[in-house]
């Protein structure tokens, strides 16, 4: 893969009054877990550009899930925002966490526990935002779980393997386009604004990382439609060589794509985030 401007490594020295991460990280016993997915930014240069993605933050409570050593919690609480929360579930952590919050006295607060079974919604008042390098691990399922309450966050500014956000952004008719292209179009603009090369992070992981921000549409589907996407987007992509009226057998098949105005020849990858709007409001009310 050839480097492109964003690709560009940033470097900076750190604030005269903080700790270089490699010096934490020792101190804490804090070197990275593979069954965590953990893999730290180091360059506060990076974490930096990562949370001006997310401007303006001035009024708005952020929340980071995973923040290991506290890099890009630190650009965050160098930001405007209101307030910072972390959701961390490993227990080394929490002490360096703890440092960063007697540094910004009220400005951050702390939560010890597993954010695939958090409501992240409960934990700071409107608008909020979510920015995180996730861990590789759980990336996804976070991301199918926040699109369902798209209505209540401002802006998603998130790093994943490069893989998934060329799936989150992916065009139909191309070899990434999915299920989660479909459903993150349809609740979101979605752009990929950087890529990071291995040697970006601590440990180097075996593949390169991207940032996407996620924006919200200002209107979304209800709980109901949504699980309808779902529904319909896994019979369509689970056979997606089929034709549809094959893949969609389970789900009504010829009679489905007749009352959606879809050629029951087409294959998945061909219809766009508008066509499966359709097919999903078309399963709903055959329900």
């Amino acid at each position: 893969m050839s480097a492109s401007s964003e690709d560009l490594l940033l470097t900076a020295l750190p604030p005269p009054h903080r700790e270089p991460l490699a010096d934490v990280i020792e101190r804490h016993g804090l070197a990275a877990r593979r069954s965590l997915g953990q893999h730290f930014l180091l360059d506060p240069g990076i974490t930096s550009r990562i949370a001006g993605f997310a401007e303006p933050l001035a009024g708005r409570h952020v929340i980071e899930v995973g923040p290991g050593p506290g890099g890009l919690t630190r650009a965050l609480l160098d930001s405007e925002a209101d307030q910072v929360t972390v959701v961390e579930l490993d227990s080394r952590a929490i002490a360096v966490m703890e440092e960063l919050g007697a540094e910004r006295p009220g400005r951050l607060q702390i939560i010890e526990g597993d954010a695939t079974r958090l409501d992240l919604t409960t934990l700071g008042p409107a608008p909020r935002q979510i920015v995180a390098n996730l861990p590789y691990n759980v990336g996804t399922p976070l991301l199918i779980g926040w699109l369902r309450q798209a209505a209540q966050w401002e802006r998603l500014t998130l790093m994943f393997q490069l893989e998934v956000t060329d799936r989150i952004c992916a065009a139909p008719d191309t070899p990434d386009y999915g299920r989660l292209a479909v459903i993150s179009q349809w609740c979101a603009e979605c752009a990929m604004v950087m890529r990071l090369p291995p040697g970006a992070f601590s440990p180097p992981p075996k593949v390169w990382s991207a940032v996407v921000v996620i924006r919200p549409h200002a209107e979304q589907p209800d709980p109901a439609l949504f699980r309808a996407m779902e529904t319909v987007t896994a019979a369509a992509f689970g056979q997606r060589r089929k034709m549809l009226r094959s893949a969609l057998k389970g789900l009504g098949g010829e009679n489905l794509l007749s009352d959606a105005g879809i050629d029951g020849t087409r294959r998945a990858e061909t219809l766009s985030v508008t066509e499966f709007a359709r097919l999903a409001s078309c399963w709903l009310g055959r329900q």
